[in-house]
């Protein structure tokens, strides 16, 4: 297995930094069409959905919210994901429907979120999904949560100082239909991230700590 590793260029605790970072580093929401068209060529028949990656403070630290997709789905039933799901026709945005994905599943209140920006878009393979992460600041942090128990079964609070500690992180070779691909893997605690999830925060702790 190789270990990932990371040039902690700031502290990844401080709050107020890391949003002044993503807010220079992210790219703007105006270009979550153009991101998407240039990976849609090659994947002409993905679905589209968005996440939101909610960013919040808890004990002076800067936390990530995540959620345990429920056992009884039909794709990646009971692994760690971001709060989200499929575009629909009447979303105005991909950014809206992060925004209603996250209240839908998890009860969080759109008027406590401020999109800071968009990482780049990722193509899951098994599922087929074209996924346009949203990342966004809670200021007011998370406010009462009402769980979709038929889509979530837990909330997980992970802080990004110990998402960002190598020593709980490595990647794979994987094959399939004869394209290797690299995976990349987190174990915060007793919870395993991997798959899109842990591209998506891979991504996000890159553009933190380049």
């Amino acid at each position: 297995m190789q270990q990932l590793c990371y040039n902690i260029a700031m502290e990844l605790q401080q709050t107020d930094t890391i949003i002044r970072t993503l807010r220079q580093r992210l790219e703007p929401i105006e270009r979550a069409e153009a991101l998407v068209d240039q990976l849609e060529g090659s994947q002409a028949d993905a679905r589209h959905a968005a996440v939101l990656l909610g960013i919040f403070e808890h004990d002076s630290e800067a936390y990530l919210v995540f959620i345990r997709r429920a056992t009884t789905l039909r794709s990646h039933s009971g692994e760690i994901a971001f709060p989200g799901g499929g575009v629909e026709r009447t979303d105005q945005s991909r950014v809206a429907a992060a925004l209603r994905e996250a209240h839908e599943e998890i009860g969080l209140d759109p008027m406590r979120i401020e999109v800071l920006g968009l990482l780049h878009p990722v193509f899951t393979v098994v599922s087929n999904y074209l996924i346009t992460p949203v990342v966004a600041f809670l200021p007011q942090g998370l406010g009462s949560l009402q769980l979709q128990d038929s889509e979530v079964t837990e909330i997980i609070l992970a802080s990004l100082r110990g998402l960002a500690n190598p020593a709980i992180a490595h990647t794979e070779q994987w094959t399939r239909n004869g394209t290797t691909r690299t995976i990349y893997f987190y174990d915060y605690g007793p919870h395993r991230i991997w798959g899109a999830t842990a591209r998506i925060l891979y991504s996000l702790l890159a553009l933190l700590t380049r």
